[in-house]
């Protein structure tokens, strides 16, 4: 990303969104009935969710629209960094739309350059970065530092930090899920509430708090 870009998204950052009194909690509640369930209760602020799937078609979009539309009704902002500049705005609600920062990206390094700005900016309760559209290829070329620099900022963060994948790949994500669903054309003209509760997510990896706990110490003998 450009320093003008970081710059105008900063400017954006504190005229757009003042700072923000987030709810106390280590759970960000979505919803979504499923993805709560696998998450034993809601995203895990201070850490980073990853959730990968196979298909561009496998329900990201029925998610984000959901998280978008929980945004709304809670009042609150949701940032999110598309890091292949797909998102459809046009399918979400005006009113919704109004909650939502959108960063417009086109490659990996773009968009993680954004995740380590809004994520250092701690004024979202939610911030979710896109990349399942970006070629695998690319985002083999992310250094697993870069991803242990990001779990570093959000960790004190009262923020969700959730990332779409094409496929598992960061290790320092505390909640890997997977996403097994392909939808055909038909489902693609079903209501929201319909895609929603037809998701199918897999549970890959949790390691609750792993991140905030205190170390223990071995006791002697």
């Amino acid at each position: 990303m450009a320093a003008s870009s970081i710059i105008d998204l900063r400017k954006l950052l504190a005229e757009r969104f003042p700072q923000e009194q987030l709810t106390a909690g280590d759970r960000l509640v979505t919803g979504l009935e499923i993805f709560d369930r696998e998450l034993d209760g809601g995203l895990t602020k201070g850490a980073i969710t990853e959730l990968s799937s196979a298909s561009p078609s496998a329900g990201s979009a029925t998610i984000i629209a959901a998280l978008l539309q929980r945004a709304c009704r809670d009042r609150s902002f949701l940032a999110l960094i598309d890091g292949r500049d797909s998102f459809d705005p046009s399918s979400i609600g005006e009113s919704a739309l109004r909650h939502l920062l959108w960063v417009r990206c086109r490659a990996a390094s773009e968009a993680l350059q954004a995740a380590d700005l809004l994520l250092r900016d701690g004024n979202f309760p939610l911030v979710i970065l896109d990349l399942v559209l970006n070629p695998v290829a690319e985002l083999q070329k992310i250094p697993a530092s870069n991803w242990y620099r990001l779990q570093r900022l959000v960790e004190p963060a009262p923020t969700a930090f959730l990332v779409f994948t094409p496929r598992s790949m960061i290790s320092s994500a505390q909640w890997k899920l997977s996403l097994k669903n392909r939808w055909t054309l038909p489902q693609l003209d079903w209501e929201a509430a319909e895609l929603q509760a037809a998701l199918k997510i897999h549970l890959g990896r949790a390691q609750p708090n792993k991140w905030r706990s205190e170390p223990k110490l071995a006791r002697a003998g």
